[in-house]
């Protein structure tokens, strides 16, 4: 086994290697942008869950991977001479420094701040809307949405949606409103649910869901990570409830006795 320490130069060597039509990997060769993009998101989630787990060592495999993803592109693309990976770092770089102008005074990677000069908090995210809707404009994006991806995850899209809406004074003034249209959208649901229609009741309830996701916006909480950690409470728990219905090896149980085994794995932790 090699000893030696790989650099990025070699792992864009290994790449045109994986994607050469003679001596390459039949798998990597037959691959394109959209056949790639599913492994992207999966990865993305696995950075995602390893931070949230603290297990930092698996993260750094988790990094590589995802940065395999942005490497696999780049190939594709040098291939069919759209641009090199190259031309990604370059015009990431060239971006950064546009909007960290109180990072690089002079607009240069070299140029610095003079001691002492620190700009607040909200100055800087002023700049950087102003930045930002300036860059929208340069690409011709005429709609307030339209740089918004469709493909985000859908709780991540309507907090973004949101915040777009909220920059030109679309939004309510405190989360004690929020609060207030939840509850009026749950009464129409209701309603929706007496009447026992369900497209009616599918719309409905996505606007709850989206009034959920506005309130969590005016909280300061990210939906889609409030959602992972319901969802691992309740993977979590729901274990505990199974070990406990495992234990009494019966067959079928009654709503109060799984809510008492709830109970307990509740009370457990």
């Amino acid at each position: 086994m090699s000893t030696r320490s790989y650099s990025l130069e070699d792992l864009l060597y290994l790449m045109q290697r994986l994607r050469d039509p003679d001596t390459g990997c039949p798998w990597d060769i037959k691959q394109d942008y959209l056949s790639i993009t599913p492994s992207t998101v999966e990865e993305a989630y696995e950075v995602v869950d390893a931070i949230e787990r603290e297990d930092y060592q698996h993260l750094k495999e988790e990094l590589g991977d995802l940065l395999f993803q942005v490497i696999f592109y780049g190939q594709l693309a040098n291939e069919e001479n759209r641009f090199s990976f190259a031309d990604v770092v370059d015009e990431l770089t060239a971006k950064l420094i546009r909007r960290h102008p109180h990072v690089f005074p002079q607009g240069t990677l070299e140029s610095k701040r003079e001691a002492g000069q620190v700009a607040d908090d909200t100055s800087i995210n002023a700049s950087w809307e102003a930045i930002k809707q300036q860059e929208r404009k340069n690409k011709g994006s005429g709609g307030i949405f339209d740089d918004v991806p469709r493909s985000l995850p859908a709780l991540t899209r309507g907090v973004k949606l949101q915040k777009r809406a909220a920059k030109v004074g679309f939004d309510w003034a405190c989360s004690e409103q929020v609060l207030d249209k939840i509850k009026e959208e749950v009464d129409e649901l209701q309603e929706a649910m007496a009447k026992q229609d369900s497209a009616e009741i599918a719309n409905e309830l996505g606007d709850v869901m989206f009034s959920c996701v506005n309130l969590a916006r005016h909280l300061g909480q990210d939906p889609e990570a409030l959602m992972r950690v319901a969802n691992s409470k309740f993977e979590r728990r729901f274990n505990q409830v199974h070990k406990q219905m495992g234990a009494q090896g019966k067959s079928q149980y009654s709503a109060e006795e799984l809510e008492g085994f709830w109970q307990l794995a509740k009370d457990s932790e």
